[in-house]
């Protein structure tokens, strides 16, 4: 009988260094471009401001693929499932799918998108505590491959849809009780929210041993999400301690052992200069580490690991540009106000995030002061960016650029006070195309059926 994980000695492992400062922009960022004005994939931004109007998100394709391969490299034995939610177009599908990579979506919505773009069904990955009955009978009928039971009221449910015959691989999403995440609204790795089963008060187990009574539904492992934009491996390392000693209790119990293990995502990337990021040669030398030194503790077999990076891959890819509608000082305070905002980006509002903003349309030899970029939404928490350092003669007509605008903008961003949502563009190689059109007042209206 091995002994209990927490009894077990271990050596000290290195005291780990802070994690690295990131670049704000993508890696294709260039400046001076000829005439002075930056450049994203080869193509000026304000260049793309002209051409396809504000507010508009910029991608860079080839940050997204490099960003890809670089969770690939760092876990060539792992699978990296890309969270779709941070940011979903056909496109990007393709591009993911090019690159090896799994997918993590959350809805019938984004099966069925992937599904359009030939995603293998194979290789993607169902989340939600909610899941609706249109969520389950799609992942069905497209035969994803995997569906994380996030309650035991799921079991049954997922367990009666599945065909006669048929068995389908399913995860179950526990909590470790780690706590982590920049806001208290994305911990999600402790108890008291709405996420997973808890380990601590026996839920996980207890939905294990239901799963396991079920003969459609074949339980291939553990699953957990701790929270996001986290900028250290410590949390992850606790997390695998945690559920390394659960693998072990339900080996003990059940006699059974699980070839996955998915550790979730949440890998904080840069907004402003001097934030901190995660190094995925870092994390994955640290918690494979973890995991191996553990399992051989446990004389468990190490399961295959999955991790789910979103925002690491989509949000440095980003730029959003917008146009300054007006420019006023009130006391102190000079406020910058641009033609997007909290419908655009309600990231700000949700969870008092802030960005950089450079003017990108023109250069200034005018010194710089401190100013707040604000949106044009009538709420008062629409707010972009508060004591940023813009040219002193920053006027209406400007063109701003906001770097790290790839996650959580378009997937998060709506129609208030009837303002259509921005166009999404693709630049590389110096060419730029339309992914995602501009939300017209006439898309708006089509909906309205009522009198």
């Amino acid at each position: 009988m091995s002994l209990p994980l927490a009894s077990a000695a271990a050596p000290r492992l290195p005291h780990p260094s802070p994690p690295p400062t990131a670049p704000l922009w993508p890696a294709s960022f260039a400046e001076p471009f000829p005439g002075g004005v930056p450049a994203v994939g080869g193509v000026p931004l304000a260049e793309l401001a002209d051409r396809f109007g504000t507010p508009a998100y910029v991608i860079d394709e080839g940050e997204i693929r490099a960003r890809a391969r670089a969770w690939k490299a760092a876990l060539p034995d792992a699978d990296v499932a890309y969270a779709g939610k941070a940011f979903l177009t056909r496109a990007m599908i393709r591009w993911i799918a090019e690159e090896g990579l799994h997918l993590d979506v959350c809805s019938a919505g984004e099966l069925e998108l992937a599904a359009h773009a030939g995603f293998p069904a194979e290789r993607i990955i169902l989340h939600g505590n909610a899941k609706s009955p249109d969520d389950l009978r799609t992942a069905l009928r497209l035969g994803v491959g995997r569906i994380v039971i996030d309650s035991t009221c799921e079991i049954a449910r997922i367990a009666s849809l599945v065909p006669a015959g048929a068995r389908q691989r399913v995860l179950v999403r526990v909590v470790p009780g780690v706590t982590a995440g920049a806001h208290v609204a994305v911990q999600t790795g402790m108890e008291g929210q709405k996420f997973g089963l808890p380990v601590a008060g026996g839920e996980a187990e207890e939905a294990v041993a239901r799963i396991l009574g079920q003969p459609r539904l074949e339980l291939v492992g553990l699953h957990c999400h701790l929270g996001s934009q986290i900028a250290s491996v410590n949390p992850y390392v606790t997390a695998v301690r945690r559920l390394v000693t659960l693998l072990e209790r339900l080996r003990d119990v059940h006699g059974v052992t699980f070839p996955e293990l998915d550790l979730g995502g949440g890998f904080a990337i840069a907004y402003r200069d001097g934030d901190h990021a995660i190094d995925p040669r870092a994390y994955a030398e640290r918690v494979t580490a973890e995991l191996s030194l553990r399992c051989a503790h446990a004389d468990l077999p190490v399961p295959r690991l999955t991790v789910e990076p979103g925002r690491w891959i989509a949000g440095p890819a980003g730029v959003a540009l917008y146009r300054v509608l007006a420019v006023k000082t009130t006391g102190s305070h000079t406020f910058v106000a641009v033609d997007g905002g909290m419908s655009d980006n309600p990231r700000p509002a949700l969870y008092g995030v802030r960005y950089t903003v450079r003017l990108v349309g023109r250069t200034s030899p005018v010194p710089v002061r401190t100013m707040t970029v604000v949106g044009r939404h009538c709420e008062a928490g629409d707010v972009l960016a508060e004591d940023v350092p813009l040219p002193g003669d920053i006027r209406p007509g400007d063109v701003l650029a906001v770097p790290a605008s790839g996650a959580y903008h378009v997937s998060m961003a709506s129609a208030y006070n009837l303002v259509g949502r921005p166009p999404v563009v693709a630049v590389a190689d110096g060419r730029a195309r339309l992914l995602v059109r501009r939300e017209t007042l006439e898309d708006l209206r089509g909906r309205d059926v009522g009198e």
